[in-house]
């Protein structure tokens, strides 16, 4: 069983820092920005994995002792959290938010809904077309991608947001994409358990260029086919990591 973030070895101040944007001629300014993403990304990391129970506060303090730093970049690491979704503000400070999979499912379905919407409604209506120029961009954006995978990261959440609107965006409907977008967000915090493998990382590369190309070739059957698959496939993930991490945030509060 993973042990609590409070009651495990915390990796050392020196460990190697996270890819932090860096500043030419200014070391002292990198120095802190990979200091900042590197207790940004351990501490997501802890949310995500549910070794930190629901109960537990995150306080500044005790986080700056375990990760060797000073408070400064602990509280940017808890803005940037609570901006993801993934940690919430309470009256005595930040906790974990719990994944609440009823209302995730639900959302999910919303989600499958507009999606399919905005290629079904091209082939009710022959006049309406997809927008070439929007598709071939993002064909080019993905096989690049295709080219040079990316590594795990739960912010990949953020290139598939922005694959899944510009598709619809290409449909014509403005308020359908609108809407998808809203969802989009409101479930990005537990979306993000839908890139912590190789393999959905690879998959989803994949399945985009797919969709990607059916449309553009008009194969109208293929493309509604293609993207119910995809959708559906993301919401099982999601929905089964989701649980594991619930699962591991009761264990974590019993033992506490």
């Amino acid at each position: 069983m993973d042990t609590p973030m409070y009651t495990e070895a915390v990796p050392a101040p020196d460990a190697p820092p996270g890819d932090g944007m860096r500043r030419a001629g200014d070391p002292e300014a990198a120095t802190a920005t990979s200091r900042r993403d590197r207790v940004y990304a351990l501490l997501r990391e802890e949310v995500l994995s549910g070794r930190i129970a629901p109960r537990v506060r995150l306080g500044e303090v005790r986080l700056a002792e375990l990760f060797g730093v000073s408070r400064t970049p602990v509280r940017e690491a808890l803005a940037r959290l609570h901006s993801d979704g993934l940690v919430e503000r309470r009256e005595n400070g930040f906790y974990a938010t719990v994944p609440n999979l009823a209302e995730l499912r639900d959302l999910y379905e919303l989600r499958v809904t507009l999606e399919l919407r905005g290629i079904s409604r091209a082939m009710e209506d022959a006049s309406v077309r997809h927008d070439p120029g929007v598709l071939r961009a993002e064909l080019e954006r993905w096989e690049k991608l295709r080219a040079d995978v990316p590594e795990p990261d739960p912010s990949f959440v953020l290139l598939d947001e922005e694959f899944h609107a510009a598709v619809s965006r290409a449909s014509g409907n403005r308020a359908l994409t609108d809407s998808l977008v809203s969802v989009n967000r409101r479930i990005r915090r537990v979306r993000m358990y839908d890139f912590l493998t190789a393999d959905r990382i690879t998959s989803t590369v994949t399945e985009h260029i797919g969709i990607t190309e059916h449309l553009l070739a008009g194969e109208l059957d293929s493309a509604y086919r293609a993207m119910h698959e995809h959708v559906g496939a993301s919401m099982e993930v999601v929905l089964e990591r989701a649980r594991r991490a619930l699962t591991q945030m009761a264990l974590h509060s019993d033992a506490l």
